[in-house]
């Protein structure tokens, strides 16, 4: 039996707080997130292309940004809820070494037809906001 459960629109309102998560920014991160999602710029796998462009390392791309802020909005609705939506926005790039703290809020329930809107935000600790953005989950209907 799972212990993952999904949340109802009953259990939501507007202006809830997600809790916050701690990514740690590690080389293996940054460098696997680029080849599984087919990005083989240099810039995101070696460190002296990405130096030559004035970063101290490889830096995250946003795909693998994108992924991370729908692993932070699914790991707090649930298993059963479903991706409608993603906006982001980049900030700051990531690095290795650094950590970046995700933190978010719902904006929107509608109860009729149980999609959800929320709020991401992940910053870094050393240059700040590295992505900016919403969601929107599709709950399923209350039993």
């Amino acid at each position: 039996m799972s212990d993952y459960k999904t949340l109802g629109c009953a259990e939501i309102s507007v202006g809830d707080k997600l809790p916050s998560l701690d990514i740690d920014i590690t080389t293996g991160l940054v460098v696997c997130g680029a080849l599984a999602t087919r990005d083989f710029e240099p810039v995101h796998h070696d460190k002296a292309s990405a130096v030559a462009t004035g970063l101290p390392d490889v830096f995250m791309n946003i795909l693998t940004s994108q992924g991370l802020m729908t692993r932070f909005a699914t790991d707090w609705s649930g298993p059963e809820a479903v991706v409608k939506s993603l906006d982001l926005r980049l900030g700051a790039p990531n690095v290795p070494g650094m950590v970046m703290t995700m933190t978010g809020a719902v904006t929107a329930v509608d109860s009729g037809t149980g999609v959800v809107e929320i709020e991401v935000l992940g910053e870094n600790n050393i240059w700040g906001m590295h992505m900016q953005g919403s969601v929107q989950l599709a709950l399923p209907k209350e039993a």
